[in-house]
């Protein structure tokens, strides 16, 4: 049902500064972006991608590390067979543009990202 990691996901507290560094200091080429800052997404050549995401409630930390988002094929599937499993989710549907999301609680208690791209058309 996996099929890649979708984005990496970094929280940020100056999405100006943060854009500076990523698209400046280390030089990578910004893709998506919303013009309040809130979401910047840069796009790796080789694949994958490194999102920024300006927010006061997600404390960015050299200890923690980012979150991991999970490209899915059918969220409401997923969410429907984690439950049935027992898994704690923080959020059950977040809805963007193009796409859906949903995250759940490892068995530690990290965050896990499922994604759902949005069907185009």
């Amino acid at each position: 049902m996996y099929k890649k990691v979708a984005f990496t996901m970094y929280p940020v507290q100056d999405p100006q500064r943060a854009r500076a560094f990523y698209g400046e200091t280390l030089g990578l080429p910004p893709g998506s972006q919303a013009p309040n800052g809130m979401w910047t997404e840069y796009d790796l050549p080789g694949g994958g991608c490194l999102a920024l995401f300006a927010t006061s409630d997600i404390k960015p930390s050299a200890d923690s590390g980012g979150s991991v988002a999970l490209e899915v094929d059918d969220l409401d599937a997923e969410i429907a067979r984690l439950k049935a499993k027992g898994v704690k989710f923080k959020a059950e549907m977040i809805h963007s543009p193009v796409c859906r999301m949903s995250v759940i609680l490892d068995s530690e208690g990290n965050s896990v990202i499922l994604h759902e791209l949005k069907k185009r058309g």
